[in-house]
């Protein structure tokens, strides 16, 4: 049983292994910025997940305190990602309107991060 235990977790890291790289492939190939974010977010969280799965493998238990840590990580670079890429988008619509007036919050601050990020995405193509 443990045997096919081990076999099994094996099976599941080269498999989560594979999955990494076509992520690693979609984020480089796009076609749209959400794309790339979200395989970014998938590399990340699928690395825990190889990290967690090791936790089990080798007994270590210290493994799982870095896989929580490598979250917490991962999700800090999306976020700040996402960050970055809306302040680029809202200075070069604020430079496309500059004429016009701007809102108190900024150049399309009250829009959600979704509505923008897909009215980027019709704009590169």
């Amino acid at each position: 049983m443990n045997q096919a235990c081990d076999i099994f977790l094996t099976a599941v890291i080269v498999v989560l292994g594979i999955l990494c790289l076509l992520c690693v492939v979609r984020s480089i190939i796009g076609p749209r910025i959400a794309d790339r974010i979200v395989a970014v977010n998938m590399i990340g969280t699928m690395t825990m997940m190889i990290i967690a799965i090791l936790t089990v493998k080798m007994k270590e238990g210290f493994l799982a305190d870095v896989a929580i840590i490598y979250a917490m990580i991962s999700f800090l670079a999306v976020v700040v990602l996402v960050k970055v890429y809306l302040g680029v988008y809202r200075e070069r619509e604020a430079k496309e309107h500059a004429g016009e007036p701007a809102s108190e919050n900024g150049a399309g601050a009250s829009a959600p991060a979704a509505a923008i990020l897909d009215r980027v995405d019709r704009e590169e193509k």
